[in-house]
């Protein structure tokens, strides 16, 4: 019995010592809290290193209508950073990024589809609903993320002005959807994405 009572006073004892030191600095004022405080400069000081996103360039025009947004999985977030990558290696910048992103969200919601049988538009595969029987590539190579953002970039390249353009007739000119509208819903979804994504 007094073994027994030794053992779990001993055992209350640790308990409280270790709720102490976890708690201490937060609720005392001892020699230990300037090391506690430095912890929330040392990870700012992290941040502030790390190049912020001209939110301004992202929507230069505006939100167009009604926005619209989905939650991600991990598989749509790796999307996202693959079209990003793809967009970087392009050498384009933060608004290529918000436009294929946009276009992607409304086009597959940012996954990477393959054949849907009666539901495919025609032939329509990927991120971006390319189409190998419009010269868009092979469905291996639509249906890899950074092809099929490198083939949407070429196209948005080629339309002479689309910096200065609505996100959704830039996307629409590289598209030719039957919904050309439909791309606006999803510029401050992109536009978050890519402020979020973009230095990650």
């Amino acid at each position: 019995m007094n073994t027994f009572m030794r053992k779990s006073v001993l055992g209350i004892a640790g308990l409280a010592v270790a709720g102490g030191l976890a708690a201490g600095p937060l609720n005392h004022a001892d020699s230990t809290a300037p090391v506690e405080a430095t912890a929330p400069i040392t990870a700012v000081a992290v941040q502030a290193d790390k190049p912020s996103v001209d939110k301004g360039k992202l929507v230069p025009h505006g939100v167009q209508g009604a926005q619209s947004r989905v939650d991600l999985s991990d598989e749509q977030v790796a999307n996202v950073k693959a079209i990003i990558a793809a967009t970087k290696k392009a050498g384009m910048d933060e608004r290529a990024a918000v436009v294929s992103i946009a276009t992607a969200l409304q086009e597959s919601k940012l996954e990477n589809l393959g054949h849907l049988g009666d539901r495919n538009d025609h032939d329509s595969q990927g991120l971006f609903q390319q189409r190998p029987s419009s010269g868009w590539g092979t469905v291996e190579q639509i249906t890899n993320p950074e092809y099929s953002t490198t083939a949407f970039l070429k196209g948005l390249k080629q339309v002479d002005g689309w910096q200065d353009m609505p996100l959704t007739k830039a996307a629409q000119t590289v598209q030719v959807s039957a919904y050309p509208d439909h791309y606006a819903q999803w510029e401050q979804m992109a536009a978050d994405l890519v402020t979020e994504h973009w230095n990650s």
